[in-house]
Order: structure tokens, then sequence, then C-alpha cells
């Protein structure tokens, strides 16, 4: 029978014992976040997750949403719960207290959107939009369009969506059509259609604000002529009164693949009413505040999808009885010993929790930067903060949901026959996960801007590069950690390697950093959990006399000697250059 319960425990060790939440909680505005709070906090969102959501996860798979007419509605049993995780203040968490939020640090937030999509990825992509629409509104905003916006945002008593995608133009938004016509008024007339639309239309709020890209009529073509407008479902009033409703309709909804619970729309504008928000054609940079925060959420969805995958796997190889361990039989009375006793069976599940703690530690790694780049009083430190932000975000939204593809799809394996049937869950978060690396911007596109313009154009890479290399330096001729030192120091020259040679190609052959885009992204993210196994080990080593440091040292051990070595074939990869790539005539294909 499939089982979801929240890791609180590994939780817990990465924000304390690994990254110090004790000091990080001094950030101004963070001072009611006492770790009794926290605990609190993480052990009520593991609640709500378990015992509200995960009881939807297979049934609103199955049932999916029903569209008549424009009209969507939800599957049984998420209104409810909807109204639930209001009531419980949960959309609130980390906005302003100004617009009525609790102010939590983006960590714990982090946690709680692990556990809400884990329970439940359908489901957790309504609060999910909605927070990276008061995110884009708090930040780019007009005064009036924040008092009246925002408020209803943060409590979750109105949805938000975003609006880019076109039928024609997908990653390349320049070639948007949607049009936005003076009205004369401060407003302005919508008219065009936007497809892959989640949550575009439902019934979980009696309003939704969509996010709209759209061009003036004398925008300069490209990205520089697209402007960003408000665009509520329902006409709003200065009091904040819904009024009629705008000319904005959910026109089909796609058949898709997973995440059968949550919507996927084709919006049609026909002249809806808008207010621009920002400046005229600067659209994407106000858009970008929401896709940044969607790009790190969706990262946390591969997480937490790899997280309910491997309980599953683990539960299963636990009780499925199937041949004798190598060794011998472990209980001569049974006909067989349970699978997790079978070296491939450990393969696995080891890269399964390898994967999901290195994933976790990276997103609230970069999640810690995130608090600071926002919150810390000087502002030097802030700069260096927003840096390293803007550096791991493309890291994160990518390998975080490269692996859990590639932790679900070990889910299915472990479970052999059983995998690949309903009844056991794992085929669904394979479905589920699958669109992970694709919305939000593909990973593909995710790797190039780690390399093209993270680190080529911008060269921010010396802000991850200080952290590991001082820890490198540190601990060197530490006998008890050099098992997890010399690994990491090994995979952080092959990484030196890889981007000063790609820096020294790209200037002379424009392919050479597509070409080794995706690899680098990997090579980097390996080299960034390998920092973080080392210090986890580094913590854990003196508590190794209990269970759960033992496991983290194992588990840091399995990481090193069995996972990263792929980094010297990543370094082999980009070695090669574009040639391999390019050198085919398109005719061939």
């Amino acid at each position: 029978m499939p089982v979801f319960a929240p890791p609180i425990a590994d939780h817990l060790f990465t924000l304390y014992e690994l990254l110090d939440f004790e000091s990080h909680a001094q950030l101004p505005g963070f001072e009611h976040c006492t770790r009794d709070v926290i605990a609190a906090v993480l052990e009520q969102s593991a609640r709500f997750s378990s015992e509200v959501l995960y009881p939807l996860h297979r049934t609103a798979d199955e049932e999916g949403v029903h569209f008549d007419n424009g009209t969507v509605t939800t599957p049984k049993g998420f209104r409810q719960a909807y109204a639930q995780l209001v009531e419980g203040g949960w959309p609130a968490l980390t906005a302003s207290p100004e617009h009525g939020g609790q102010g939590m640090p983006h960590m714990v937030n982090f946690l709680f959107e692990e556990m809400l999509n884990g329970a439940n990825l359908s489901f957790g992509l309504f609060p999910g939009l909605t927070r990276g629409a008061y995110v884009a509104l708090a930040q780019h905003g007009s005064a009036e369009q924040k008092a009246l916006y925002a408020p209803k945002l943060a409590s979750g008593e109105w949805a938000g969506s975003m609006c880019l995608t076109e039928a024609h133009c997908g990653t390349d938004l320049g070639l948007l059509k949607t049009q936005a016509m003076p009205k004369g008024d401060g407003s302005y007339a919508l008219t065009g259609t936007k497809i892959f639309i989640s949550a575009g239309e439902h019934d979980l709020t009696e309003n939704i604000i969509y996010l709209v890209l759209a061009r003036l009529p004398d925008a300069p073509k490209g990205t520089k002529g697209i402007s960003l407008f408000v665009v509520p479902k329902f006409l709003v009033d200065a009091a904040g009164a819904l009024g009629a409703r705008n000319a904005v309709s959910c026109g089909s909804v796609e058949h898709k693949m997973g995440i059968h619970g949550c919507p996927t729309c084709v919006m049609n504008f026909d002249g809806a009413t808008g207010w621009l928000m920002g400046e005229a054609n600067q659209g994407l940079k106000a858009m970008f505040a929401m896709m940044n925060t969607e790009r790190i959420a969706v990262g946390i969805h591969g997480l937490a999808i790899a997280e309910a995958s491997y309980q599953n796997a683990v539960a299963y190889a636990r009780e499925r009885l199937q041949g004798r361990a190598p060794s011998g039989a472990r209980d001569a009375a049974k006909p067989a010993d349970p699978i997790i006793v079978h070296p491939d069976v450990r393969r696995m599940l080891m890269t399964q929790r390898a994967l999901t703690e290195g994933c976790r530690m990276l997103a609230l790694w970069t999640a810690q930067a995130l608090d600071v780049s926002e919150r810390h009083g000087d502002a030097e430190v802030r700069a260096k903060a927003d840096a390293m932000v803007q550096l791991m975000t493309p890291v994160v939204k990518a390998f975080l949901t490269d692996c859990g593809v590639e932790v679900a799809n070990l889910g299915v394996q472990v479970l052999g026959g059983h995998g690949f049937i309903r009844a056991n869950g794992q085929e669904q978060y394979l479905r589920d996960v699958r669109i992970t690396p694709i919305y939000e911007g593909t990973n593909g596109v995710q790797a190039m801007d780690l390399l093209g313009r993270k680190v080529l154009h911008l060269d921010l890479f010396h802000h991850f590069a200080v952290p590991v290399q001082g820890f490198v330096e540190r601990h060197e001729g530490d006998e008890a950690l050099a098992e997890f030192v010399e690994p990491l120091a090994a995979s952080f020259d092959l990484l030196e390697d890889s981007t000063r040679m790609i820096r020294e190609r790209a200037g002379l052959h424009p392919e050479e950093t597509g070409a080794a885009a995706v690899d680098y992204m990997r090579l980097f993210a390996l080299t960034a959990v390998a920092y973080l196994f080392a210090r986890a080990a580094e913590v854990s080593l003196p508590k190794s006399n209990d269970a759960f440091h033992r496991a983290k040292l194992a588990t840091a051990r399995f990481y090193m000697q069995r996972v990263l070595p792929d980094s010297a074939a990543l370094h082999a990869k980009i070695l090669a250059g574009a040639g391999p790539v390019m050198a085919m005539d398109e005719a061939m294909f």
C-alpha cells in the first residue's frame, strides 16, 4: 500500500546542523523563528500534507479535472482541502506582514512546499502559482495594485496564474503576438490566446489574477517590446469587491501524461481589461521575478516526488520476498528473503536516497542565500547573496527535476512489474514528475542560463568557488574527512577545468556553449552536492554513535563513491567539444 511520511528528521538536520538555522534566524524580521516555532510549523505541515492531501493523490489522478463550456471543476476533495489550506494560513507563510503574511524564511517555506507537493503535486501547483504571482506583484506592482491584490494573493483567498506561452512561441517569447490596446482610462484591452496555462481556470477561489505578457501598439520587436499586465478574472473595484466577469475565458484543457488534478488551459483574452504592471516594454524584467520563484519551486517539485518515490520503494523492498541473500538466508522460516537484501536493489535505493538528500541540501542552501539577499543589513552581503541565488536558481531547477525523474524511474524499477501498474503508485510519480524538466523553462534552457549567462557573461562562478575552495583548504590533511574532501576536490578541479576550457572555446566557436551546457550543469550540480555532503559528514562524524548520523555518513560515502565519479565522464564529454554534436548534416537526420 502506498505510503507518505515527510522526513522531518532530515529537514531539521539540514536546517540546524548543516546550515546553522539558529544563526540564520538572527536576520531582521526572523526574530519569531525560534526552534520551537519552526518545529511546530514543520510538524503541522507534515500533518496537513499526509492526512489531508495525500489521500487525494491517487483519486485526483484517476478523476482528473472536468471541463464544461469554459468551466473547470477540480477533483473531489480539492475545494475542501484548499479551504483548509487557506484557513491554516499556509499560503501566507513567506508573504510580507504588511500584506497579512507571516514573514517566514524561504528555507522553511521550501520544506513546506516539499511536503505539499510530495503528498499531491497536482494540488500543490495551485498555491505555488499564486505565491509566484504575489512575489511578482509585491516587487513590481504599483502601490494601488499592491493594495488591491497583494493581501488577497498572500492569503490564498484569490489565486494567481501566469500567461506567457502562445502556440507559436514557447521559450522564444520575443515572438508573442498578444496585443494590449490603450483604452484611454489607464487600462488596456488585451487580445490573444495563451496555451499551457497551469491553473488558468478552476473552482478553488472566487477570483484568479492573471499576469499576462503582451505587446503595446508601438512596441519594439522581440523581447524588448514585451509588457506585463494584471488581468483579473473578475473585475475589482477600489474596495476590493468583485464586479463583472472580465473578457477572459478557458477555451479547453489539455489531456496530459500526468498532474491530472491540475488543469492546463488554453486561455482566450478577447479584449480583456488589464493594467500595466511596471514599466512599458519591461515586462520580462517583472515576469522573471515570478519565473525565478517558480523555477525554484519546480525544483522543489522534483525533490518532493523523489522523496515520495524513495519512501515507497523502501517500503516495498522491505516486504517483497524474492530469492535469498547472497550471504545466505536471512530468515529460514520464510520462503524467501525481502528484496532489500539484494545488492542491486540496494544500489537503486541508495541512489534514490543520496540524490534525494543531496537535492534537499542544495535547495535549502540556495534558500538560505535568498533569505540573506532580502534581509541582511549590509548591502554588500545582500548583493553577494543575490549573485549566489542568480547562479544557483537554474541549477536547482534543472538538477532537482532531473533527479526527480531519475529517482521516480528507479522507484518503478525497484517494484518491477508491480511498479508498472497503478495500484502501487510508483507509475503516477513518474508520470507526474516528467513535466518538471520541461515547464518554467526546459532544463536545456536552464543549462544555457547557467553556463552562457551566469558563468560566461556575468562571471558569477567565483560565488560558488570561494566557499568550496575554502572548505577544501581548511580540511587539507584531515584524515577523518579525507574520504569526503578528496573526491570533492577532484570534482571541483574538473569543473574549474571545464569552465576554463569552455570560456576559451566559446569566443571562437559559438556552438561550444550549447553543446556543453547540459553536461556542465550536471557537473556543477554534482560538485555542489558533493560539497554539501562533505559538510554533512563533517557534522555527522562526531555524532556517529546514533543511527541517524551513521546513516547520513553511509549516504555521503555512497554519493562520493558511486554517484560523484560521473564527474569524470561529464568532463570527458565537455572536452569532446561541439564537433561530435554538430558534425552530421541536417539532411542526414
